[in-house]
């Protein structure tokens, strides 16, 4: 009873600084101007690893119909509450390169870092400081689904967040469409993770590369970079940034010959 006791505390602090986090008022705003370039009125666009739905709710502010993954049923209960419009589907499943059932590891005291990724689970404490306490606690089988079968059901997505937690390749390994544009995190200690994640685009296509560190708002090249490029980068070791997002634009795309938008609010 007592343990309970704490896990139901621990999980309700970790709910609470998810909503300090990402529901922050001006925290809207800054979401809007970052994706505005990749989400034109009535497309759609996949918030995979949708947590709390901030995202989702930008993409719906941009005019975008939104499909929504999130395994997690306390999380998927608050995005219901939090992020309600019609354009807005949500859906109670991962994602990965196979239909099916997988165990996704939960922590109650920091949700966001809750994954499917075993091997990167049971690695990234020793390779990232920022993970050394966090403790995966609970087991959940899931219904997993892949973006492929998103796309033949909800259309091909103008841009598709993948937020996963060490996930984010076998996510892309599902993905057999070469869409415009996506983002998918990065974390410190698993870039052997993004190295995956791009030979899986180029598998697909040929895209250019930028970056945003944390939870910045701002592009950190003004010139978006070559697969080999993001991948040097990478192997040098990131400037040693923490976590952040790899954002990905096929170079057809008609953002490559625009001006990148720096002047988005770091509202982190």
């Amino acid at each position: 009873m007592r343990r309970l006791y704490w896990q139901r505390l621990r999980s309700a602090g970790g709910l609470a600084r998810s909503l300090f986090i990402y529901w922050r008022p001006g925290r809207q705003r800054g979401l809007k101007r970052l994706y505005q370039p990749f989400i034109p009125p009535g497309a759609v666009a996949f918030d995979i690893g949708a947590h709390l739905g901030d995202r989702s709710a930008a993409f719906h502010a941009l005019g975008a119909k939104v499909i929504a993954l999130e395994p997690q049923p306390d999380l998927a209960k608050w995005f219901k509450r939090l992020v309600k419009h019609p354009t807005v589907t949500l859906l109670p499943q991962a994602a990965g390169p196979t239909a099916g059932f997988a165990e996704i590891a939960i922590s109650p005291g920091n949700p966001t870092l809750s994954t499917l990724a075993t091997e990167w689970r049971e690695q990234i404490g020793e390779r990232n400081a920022g993970f050394s306490k966090v403790r995966w606690e609970q087991r959940l089988r899931v219904p997993v689904t892949t973006l492929d079968a998103l796309i033949e059901e909800y259309g091909e997505p103008s841009f598709i967040k993948i937020d996963v937690e060490g996930f984010e390749a076998e996510v892309l390994a599902g993905l057999n469409c070469p869409v415009a544009a996506l983002s998918v995190e990065f974390v410190g200690g698993a870039l052997d993770v993004s190295h995956a994640c791009i030979s899986q685009l180029s598998r697909l296509g040929d895209y250019r590369y930028n970056v945003v560190a944390g939870e910045k708002r701002d592009f950190r090249w003004a010139d978006w970079q070559s697969p080999q490029a993001m991948c040097d980068w990478l192997s040098a070791g990131a400037e040693e940034l923490p976590s952040g997002d790899i954002y990905a634009c096929r170079s057809d795309h008609w953002l490559l010959s625009n001006d990148v938008p720096n002047d988005v609010e770091n509202d982190a």
